[in-house]
């Protein structure tokens, strides 16, 4: 048990070290002056578009943003993303399509982002002011009344729209953020066809 728990945090050392994670990045990437470079190797078209849809309606296969999501979070959403399309002899209209559809994608999932994050701005701030303004209830009813029930409730009410509203700001504000700077990252892809 013990030589497992010491093999354990040797892999830790190991693997979460910024010199291995820096090199990984740089071998699997190939980042050259700061952009970075992703390679989606396809057999045929079937593994591009989405098999259930059509003309007007077409659309890449889930494995395509699946692979794409995978391989951008483990980079800094500061560098710009080349993604180069190999294998398929795509002419420069279904090029044009593919690409459209990745920027028409990534733009939906950015606009649920941003009403994600407009809802949470909004929580956060009413939050705070509910507890400010029962805070001042609560000294109110302290100094100036003998009123306990509302000083519990207020209490009660100041206490807990405080610590809801720093803990969304704290933890869910800053999760969303990061959240829209990845996919706004993944909505400036530069595709290429190879």
């Amino acid at each position: 048990m013990e030589s497992f728990k010491n093999k354990m945090n040797e892999k830790i050392k190991q693997y979460s070290n910024k010199e291995y994670l820096d090199g990984y990045i740089k071998k699997e990437f190939l980042i050259d002056d700061g952009d970075a470079d992703i390679f989606l190797h396809l057999r045929n078209r079937e593994e591009l578009f989405d098999i259930r849809t059509m003309d007007e309606q077409i659309d890449l296969n889930d494995n395509i943003y699946s692979y794409i999501e995978k391989k951008t979070s483990m980079l800094d959403s500061s560098i710009p993303i080349n993604l180069h399309i190999v294998g398929l002899d795509l002419d420069s209209k279904e090029q044009g399509i593919v690409k459209h559809i990745l920027k028409e994608h990534y733009a939906i999932e950015l606009f649920k982002v941003q009403k994600k994050f407009k809802l949470c701005k909004s929580k956060i701030l009413k939050l705070i002011i509910t507890g400010l303004l029962s805070f001042f209830g609560y000294a109110y009813f302290f100094f100036m009344t003998d009123y306990t029930f509302f000083n519990e409730v207020m209490g009660f009410l100041f206490s807990f729209s405080l610590w809801e509203g720093f803990d969304s700001l704290i933890y869910i504000y800053s999760d969303i953020k990061a959240e829209r700077k990845d996919v706004t990252q993944n909505l400036l892809i530069n595709v290429e066809f190879e």
